[in-house]
């Protein structure tokens, strides 16, 4: 009887239903917040861009906005890595406004990486990039266990997620 190989994939895959519930959240408490009545203020979310644009009267109400955000993106069971900064600048009306691209893909050079820890390992599995994910393939549950225990705790600039177990 031949053995079954076993595989799972990851990548960056976001739950946009998700992320939206947590854009949803983070309206209805900045709107209940003391320390927001009577300012102006903006969330807004461009799908098709893949970009979060945050608008606050001030450098701190900016801050206090980010830091709503990433706490909802987190009870939503997102990793806050799920935005990248990539610009904060005066807006009109003498607001902030900070600009955020939404990550759900890997980067080649980071993708490579992972297999090069991967290969590390010493494991009987065998890490191959297919488009923006990395199937890692492997006879044994256990060994493919270790990869994504091994993996979760190192550093990575992509939020990484692991699916498709089989």
């Amino acid at each position: 009887m031949a053995t079954k190989e076993h595989s799972f994939d990851i990548s960056a895959k976001i739950d946009m239903q998700n992320f939206k519930n947590a854009m949803n959240l983070v309206e209805k408490e900045v709107v209940n917040r003391y320390d927001f009545k009577g300012t102006p203020y903006e969330i807004n979310y461009k799908e098709k861009d893949k970009l979060l644009v945050l608008v606050a009267s001030s450098d701190n109400k900016l801050d206090a906005l980010k830091d709503v955000v990433v706490s909802k993106l987190l009870k939503q069971n997102l990793n806050s890595k799920v935005l990248e900064e990539l610009r904060v600048e005066d807006a009109s009306g003498g607001t902030r406004k900070a600009t955020f691209k939404v990550v759900d893909y890997i980067e080649s050079k980071e993708a490579k990486k992972i297999v090069a820890e991967i290969k590390k390992l010493k494991l009987k599995v065998n890490a191959q990039i297919e488009g923006d994910s990395i199937r890692v393939k492997g006879k044994k549950l256990d060994e493919l266990q270790q990869v994504i225990r091994a993996i979760r705790e190192m550093e990575w600039d992509a939020p990484l997620v692991f699916d498709n177990m089989r």
